[in-house]
């Protein structure tokens, strides 16, 4: 890293934790080795080194990853054990002549510069370290935009996700993909930092869970760093939340990421949040995130289709072949488990690495017996069907009520609505028939089923919300 280099960090550090911060505690930092993902600082007292790695060890990794640096630790040796560790790093890759100076500049000369191209088989964070912005934050190096499989369910998500990736204003922020497990939020979530990362290095992306979120806050609170904390996130200029249904419920947390918004949009940055269900879906969380979750583009990534599942798994197959070389697959087999495994795209490709790694040990080519053989378990778990219990159950969680409530005799709105909705879908999504599901209502005759269903169709066509709570309930059964 260069003189100027590490100059830009020390100022981008000045900016995050204060002047005052910045003169006491950054300032006497030394940078003395960089090595195999270690960056060693050299600090006057063990005291100043334990203080800066409890307080600003977070934000000291992020600036320098953020200039392309892959540093994954800090370590801290006292000046007065400083020829020891000379001693002990004398490989010239690591030693590193230094300008004597004020403290804030004294600086490495000699640490050689990153390497830029991936190594053959890179590690998850290795594989886009500016784009990782918080340290233990991975990408996952095989969710890019060109292993990604564009269908008529997902099109809109993806045509999406490439406009933001591209950098720049767009007119739209946030933008908000939702959908099913194993339906590809995450897999876009990670290509699109990739694609900042290569196309834009010059842009500070964050990608955080919702749950690194929520740690690091607690985390920032309980140390004493809420403003540290706060000022990293201000910085970014893509700040990319990933499943945020689960800041639902958590008061504090949902007021940080209120205001992390708000500041970011009205800074003209850009906003990526995924989730498992719509806006207006998720309970517990604050009206004011939600109006402003709903102010940007909410795309929905659907259940996929056939000819999705199978691009999918046409394309994991080439991949596999190339690893079992010696396998052979019949023409038959991916159209059948691109029919019989429909619940989610992760697990049909585990499906076919399983059948894959079977096929290849015990040598034998993949038929159709051979699949149903390996994968007995998980075609078992496909073929199940929805019940009128599940439907049950799922309405009353959705509306919360008991199921004791909506099976039982009382007609009060609150409770009828969500009966006439259970009784809709059951008619919809089972077999059962009319009788049959007035069974599972208490012992509702036929006609009680049919008034209900009626009633539901009709609201459907005038009730926007109505529309909008059967398509989620619909998603939620048959994911």
């Amino acid at each position: 890293m260069s003189k100027a280099g590490w100059v830009q960090v020390q100022d981008n550090l000045k900016a995050a934790v204060g002047a005052n911060n910045f003169t006491n505690w950054i300032a006497p930092l030394e940078l003395d080795t960089l090595a195999d993902g270690v960056a060693t600082f050299c600090v006057p007292t063990n005291f100043i080194g334990n203080y800066v790695s409890t307080n600003f060890g977070d934000l000291i990794l992020y600036h320098l990853n953020r200039i392309g640096l892959q540093v994954q630790r800090l370590g801290f040796i006292a000046a007065a054990a400083r020829p020891s560790l000379r001693a002990a790093s004398r490989a010239p890759a690591q030693a590193m002549p230094r300008r004597v100076g004020p403290a804030a500049t004294r600086v490495a000369q000699a640490i050689p510069a990153p390497v830029e191209a991936a190594p053959a088989t890179p590690a998850p964070y290795a594989a886009a370290p500016s784009a990782t912005a918080v340290p233990g934050t991975q990408l996952d190096a095989r969710y890019t935009f060109d292993r990604f499989v564009v269908g008529k369910s997902n099109e809109l998500a993806y045509a999406a996700a490439r406009r933001v990736a591209q950098g720049g204003p767009v007119g739209f922020n946030p933008l908000f993909m939702y959908g099913g497990v194993g339906l590809g939020k995450t897999h876009l979530m990670h290509a699109i930092a990739h694609e900042l990362r290569s196309q834009r290095p010059d842009l500070n992306v964050m990608y955080l869970s919702a749950e690194q979120f929520m740690y690091r806050f607690v985390s920032a609170l309980r140390d004493k760093k809420a403003l540290d904390f706060k000022a990293m996130l201000r910085s970014v200029d893509v700040l990319m939340i990933d499943d945020v249904q689960f800041i639902a419920g958590k008061d504090s947390t949902q007021e940080e990421f209120f205001h992390t918004f708000n500041a970011l949009v009205d800074a003209q940055k850009q906003v990526i949040i995924s989730c498992d269900r719509a806006p207006g879906e998720i309970r517990d969380i604050d009206d004011r995130i939600r109006s402003r979750l709903q102010a940007g583009l909410v795309v929905d990534l659907h259940p996929s289709d056939f000819s999705l599942r199978l691009g999918v798994l046409e394309t994991r197959a080439k991949a596999a072949a190339e690893s079992y070389q010696h396998v052979t697959i019949d023409d038959d087999v991916l159209p059948f488990l691109a029919h019989r495994i429909s619940s989610n795209i992760r697990v049909l490709e585990g499906a076919l690495t399983r059948l894959y790694a079977f096929a290849g040990l015990v040598n034998r080519p993949i038929s159709i017996a051979l699949t149903q053989d390996c994968l007995a378990d998980i075609l078992r778990a496909s073929d199940r069907r929805v019940t009128v219990e599940d439907i049950q159950r799922r309405v009353c969680e959705h509306y919360n009520i008991r199921i004791a409530d909506m099976v039982g005799p009382k007609r009060l709105r609150a409770f009828a609505r969500p009966r006439q909705v259970a009784m809709y879908l059951s008619k919809k999504l089972t077999t059962r028939s009319l009788p049959e599901i007035g069974r599972h209502f208490g012992g509702r005759d036929h006609t009680t089923i049919m008034h209900g269903v009626k009633k539901i169709e009709s609201l459907m066509a005038s009730d926007s919300q109505m529309a909008d709570d059967l398509q989620a309930l619909r998603r939620a059964l048959e994911a």
